[in-house]
């Protein structure tokens, strides 16, 4: 049987594979939660698990049946490109900083704390010499070049947003090299999402389409799909037809077990009510994604505010208090640089849509 000397989250992501488990039976299988399998996945070998958490994966490899245990040493083996030498230990122990580097970089951006995020990515992009790097070198190039991406679409302007489009097409163009299907489609999906940021919503919603049906992605990421079809339906006008498809997301989300998604949901669907001219339901959901959200970072904070601004600025009766809660937002996306956040409040106060 192949052990594991050190488990990442490739390697525990493989083995629920191996298992053949559904991410909700594996974490229960293991005992640890829904979010923490999730975060293996995605964040792959960039992810090691605690040492107890090591242990318990060690066990449960054990206690696999023989069918299991060969389906993780075929999926372990995996496809790899030919290596002309032995990766020096030198690269190894680079390969480890580097992987916890962009575990920093991830909590950075979480927290919009760009600056900090930059230095890191410059530092990694910068040294790198990519015709020298082994597999993992690569893999790990490929997931700063995807975070790069990610600074840049969430800092937002419109050249962010070309540049973004620049480094998410090179980091697919080498996942889809190094045979990992699901980070290139993870990036067709943030390609989709730079459409439709640009304004070209009509293709964003078509390509979200196609990624709905994807099996290269994950769940939940085939549930965002579904509801980014609903955002470009409902900024392009078609509000009843954006509804009805965010409230399909909405329900595949609670049997993921996925709650701030779900919360996301409602936030979506309560502009889209707006949309349709139904202010009493789009009060009505926002509420409930305020009370059910966690909404913690400043990006998550400036969403939910303007969104609510934007329902309440709608009606004359509520306009001051809508004004107020946008200059909230607009004081948060200012001050953490969010601007395509600030150019959406721009476009929500002279909307000048009132009933």
């Amino acid at each position: 049987m192949t052990s594991v000397r050190r488990w990442t989250g490739r390697e525990a992501g493989l083995l629920r594979q191996a298992l053949r488990m559904s991410v909700r039976g594996y974490a229960a299988h293991l005992g640890v939660g829904i979010r923490t399998v999730s975060k293996w996945e995605k964040l792959g070998t960039g992810t090691c698990p605690w040492p107890d958490t090591q242990a318990i994966l060690d066990t449960a490899l054990t206690r696999a049946d023989a069918a299991a245990q060969t389906r993780f040493e075929q999926l372990l083996a995996g496809p790899r490109r030919p290596l002309l030498s032995r990766t020096p230990v030198s690269a190894v122990d680079d390969h480890e900083t580097w992987a916890e580097d962009l575990e920093r970089i991830v909590v950075c951006l979480d927290r919009q704390d760009f600056d900090f995020a930059a230095t890191l990515l410059e530092r990694r992009l910068g040294r790198a010499q990519v015709r020298d790097l082994d597999d993992r070198g690569l893999y790990l190039y490929g997931r700063s070049l995807t975070l790069s991406g990610d600074l840049r679409r969430l800092q937002g302007t419109l050249q962010d947003l070309l540049t973004a489009r620049r480094l998410y097409t090179d980091a697919h163009d080498l996942f889809t090299e190094l045979g990992i299907p699901r980070r290139a489609a993870q990036l067709e999906l943030s390609l989709a999402v730079v459409t439709e940021m640009s304004g070209r919503l009509t293709p964003a919603a078509t390509r979200y389409q196609q990624l709905t049906d994807d099996e290269r992605l994950g769940s939940a990421d085939r549930a965002r799909a579904l509801l980014w079809i609903g955002t470009a339906l409902a900024k392009d006008g078609r509000n009843t037809f954006a509804i009805q498809v965010m409230g399909q997301a909405a329900e595949r989300f609670v049997e993921l077990d996925e709650p701030e998604d779900w919360a996301t949901a409602q936030q979506k669907l309560a502009l889209a009510h707006r949309g349709a001219g139904d202010l009493t339901r789009a009060l009505a959901y926002i509420d409930t994604a305020r009370s059910n959200g966690r909404f913690e970072s400043p990006l998550q904070r400036v969403q939910i505010d303007t969104a609510h601004g934007h329902i309440l600025l709608t009606d004359r009766a509520t306009r001051s208090a809508g004004n107020d809660v946008l200059d909230r937002a607009s004081d948060i996306a200012r001050q953490y640089g969010l601007n395509h956040q600030l150019r959406s409040i721009k476009s929500v106060r002279n909307s000048g849509e009132y009933v």
